[in-house]
């Protein structure tokens, strides 16, 4: 490789697989010849477009309403900013970030099989869409070591809002640092094709061998999924046998009901994740591990399927909140003007509305998130 003028077809490749990734942090060195850009590619039949098109749009509407919306009420009804809400919302604004950094850039790629967006988002996108999604994974780490703390030792101190807003903090700047290699190692530029066509592509430079963006890539897997799986599997199995343990002892009371009925809707968070993200996290691994399934039929296509039930985790969670949580439903409820308890089911105004906006907060009051 000479210049960014001048990239070969294994970079155009690897452009590809990353801006298909949630963080655009895939790298496969893989030799492509002219031969592999004449397979077959369902993602150019309009149908399949179509599809497409209607897939992402509907997550990045859900993801948009949703994680909003899980914000919004967080803020205003005070007694909901607990410390697991602000862990909450800050799991709802990375997912909002993967919504709109991640998923319609993606499209727009997967369509053209062009990075058509120039050379500074080249460098930023892929970026930013890292650091949302391991800002989204240690955000889960956070949550279930925070539980098991206050579970499974006993700790009634509850973390300060001081200290929370510290945690966050560090979530970010930890994950800024894990993304960073995304900027550095990159590098933007047009590839010629004969006779006169030419692309422009935005791919991973890294220095030295090229086994060190397979290393990279297999480390981000690690440190994305298997990980943060591990350890918050580990917690909720501890928190979920004291649970089970304590009512045994003391019966279900009150207290012992809204621990385990919050727990079980963090715990199905972390199911929802593990589950929409194996696929791709394994199909990504195959890949590095064995870089001739890029020649694949319909490579292109699975690869995408695979990333958009991924990005199904960015809209359940507002809908798990719902549905699982008496105190976020009456909240979304009543955002939307629709809750009024004992009456018929009409626009919400003046005196209706604040009542119900009462009745959470008197709700929240005695059943913390």
């Amino acid at each position: 490789m000479e210049t960014s003028d001048q990239l070969n077809t294994s970079q155009v490749e690897d452009s590809q697989l990353q801006l298909q990734s949630s963080n655009c942090c895939s790298t496969k060195d893989t030799i492509i010849d002219e031969n592999f850009l004449q397979l077959d590619d369902s993602t150019k039949l309009i149908g399949v477009q179509v599809i497409l098109i209607l897939a992402y749009s509907t997550i990045i509407l859900f993801g948009v309403i949703g994680n909003s919306l899980v914000i919004y009420v967080v803020f205003k009804f005070k007694n909901l900013q607990t410390v697991t809400s602000f862990f909450i919302v800050n799991l709802a604004v990375s997912d909002l970030l993967v919504n709109t950094l991640c998923l319609p850039f993606t499209l727009i790629y997967t369509l053209y099989g062009e990075w058509k967006f120039g050379q500074v988002l080249c460098f930023m996108l892929p970026y930013a869409q890292g650091v949302a999604v391991h800002v989204s994974t240690i955000t889960l780490n956070v949550i279930a070591l925070d539980r098991h703390r206050s579970i499974v030792y006993h700790m009634e101190t509850k973390m300060s809002k001081n200290t929370c807003a510290l945690v966050i903090a560090i979530t970010w700047a930890v994950s800024a640092l894990l993304a960073s290699p995304l900027a550095i190692f990159r590098e933007y530029g047009t590839l010629d094709f004969p006779p006169n066509e030419s692309i422009q592509v935005c791919t991973e430079e890294w220095p030295g061998s090229s086994m060190n963006g397979s290393i990279y890539s297999i480390s981000a897997i690690l440190i994305q999924y298997g990980l943060p799986l591990m350890v918050t599997s580990v917690a909720y199995i501890r928190i979920w046998n004291k649970l089970k343990n304590h009512m045994t002892c003391t019966g279900r009371n009150v207290r012992n009901q809204r621990r385990e009925k919050t727990t079980k809707m963090l715990l199905l968070m972390v199911v929802v994740f593990a589950v929409s993200w194996l696929p791709f996290h394994a199909f990504q691994l195959a890949v590095d591990i064995d870089s001739t399934l890029s020649y694949m039929k319909d490579f292109k296509l699975l690869f995408t399927v695979f990333h958009i039930m991924a990005m199904c985790s960015t809209f359940v969670n507002p809908i798990l909140y719902g549905w699982m949580n008496k105190n976020y439903r009456k909240a979304f409820l009543s955002v939307f003007n629709c809750y009024q308890p004992k009456v018929r089911l009409r626009g919400c105004k003046g005196r209706d509305r604040q009542k119900n906006e009462e009745e959470v907060y008197t709700d929240s009051k005695s059943t913390k998130v």
